[in-house]
């Protein structure tokens, strides 16, 4: 991946994260799935939906798609929690390049560090953004 598009990348998520009702940080996944492969990229957004889950203190969690909500974007994903819906994290898919890349972010109360280091324990590699 260009450093051009590394750098855009980042500026973009830093940039979701501006203050707001919450504190937020985040993370980028490069991955190396193409468009041609929504499954692959289904079952990374679910694996790292538990990684994530583990590390905010929130409970179980489901991952909410928004297709019945005209305010998501496709590609775009929400971290629930079972008992009562509350938010813990987001998640777009972006296409750069060819490959896709996943923006995360989520409460700054979570286990920051222990999402990177669980993430790239499983192989994935991570950029954080505080």
């Amino acid at each position: 991946m260009s450093e051009v598009l590394k750098d855009d990348l980042y500026e973009r998520t830093k940039a979701l994260l501006e203050p707001g009702e919450i504190e937020l940080v985040g993370l980028i996944i490069h991955t190396e799935f193409g468009s041609d492969e929504d499954l692959e990229m289904h079952e990374l957004t679910v694996d790292c939906n538990e990684i994530i889950a583990d590390h905010t203190d929130k409970g179980e969690t489901y991952i909410y798609a928004g297709n019945d909500d005209p305010d998501f974007a496709s590609n775009q994903f929400h971290g629930r929690t079972l008992d009562d819906d509350e938010f813990v994290w987001e998640c777009q898919q972006l296409l750069r390049d060819g490959t896709f890349h996943l923006v995360f972010y989520y409460e700054a109360t979570a286990d920051h560090e222990g999402i990177i280091e669980s993430l790239e324990a499983h192989g994935l590699s991570v950029t954080p953004v505080p």
